[in-house]
């Protein structure tokens, strides 16, 4: 009996035994075992269109949904149709969203904003911006016009009196034909005779 248990002492020594070479010999001492990192889920694009206050192309967090892609482009629109609209539903990398509305919806005028996404600045829909009174908050909402320019244009009208006509923009310095064009849809001069 002495014998079995001297036999099955030894089996037990000789498998701690190579229990510990094996693990010496896979990591090397004084070195710490590293672990891989975990991967970070892409973000998905979306782009959004239709009625809301910004259509463009958004970098949402994975597992977004309709809700959080209407936020980021600012919300509905006051032509939204919300009753058509799943706010809940999940989004995909690469889809369309377009957001229903009534009455005609402006076509957007794209520009790149930040991350290089494609995004729309202006205030539309809503009426016309009248260049001869608004101020430089409203101008700076328009595409293509920041807030240098758009104290141009204040300027501009201080010095030489009420815009005749859109294209009268041209005499301000920054502002080409190229500009003027993307600003069309969005401006006016008003009445002058209500000035």
């Amino acid at each position: 009996m002495k014998r079995v248990i001297d036999i099955i002492a030894g089996i037990l020594v000789g498998l701690l035994a190579a229990g510990a070479i094996f693990l010496s010999a896979r990591a090397p001492s004084g070195q710490p075992v590293e672990l891989l990192p975990t991967v970070s889920p892409e973000p998905i694009v979306v782009y959004v269109l239709g009625a809301v206050e910004r259509p463009g192309v958004y970098a949402l967090p994975p597992n977004s949904r309709v809700i959080d892609a209407i936020q980021a482009a600012g919300g509905f629109s006051e032509l939204a149709v919300t009753t058509d609209v799943n706010v809940a539903a999940l989004l995909r990398d690469g889809q369309q969203l377009e957001i229903p509305g009534s009455g005609e919806l402006p076509t957007p005028v794209f520009v790149i904003g930040d991350g290089g996404l494609m995004v729309t600045p202006t205030p539309i829909p809503g009426d016309p911006v009248n260049i001869n009174t608004a101020d430089l908050t409203l101008l700076d909402t328009l595409p293509g016009i920041g807030p240098t320019t758009a104290q141009r244009i204040i300027d501009y009208r201080e010095a030489n009196g009420p815009y005749n006509q859109v294209d009268d923009l041209l005499k301000v310095a920054g502002i080409g034909p190229v500009t003027l064009d993307r600003l069309r849809p969005f401006i006016t001069v008003g009445n002058l005779d209500e000035e």
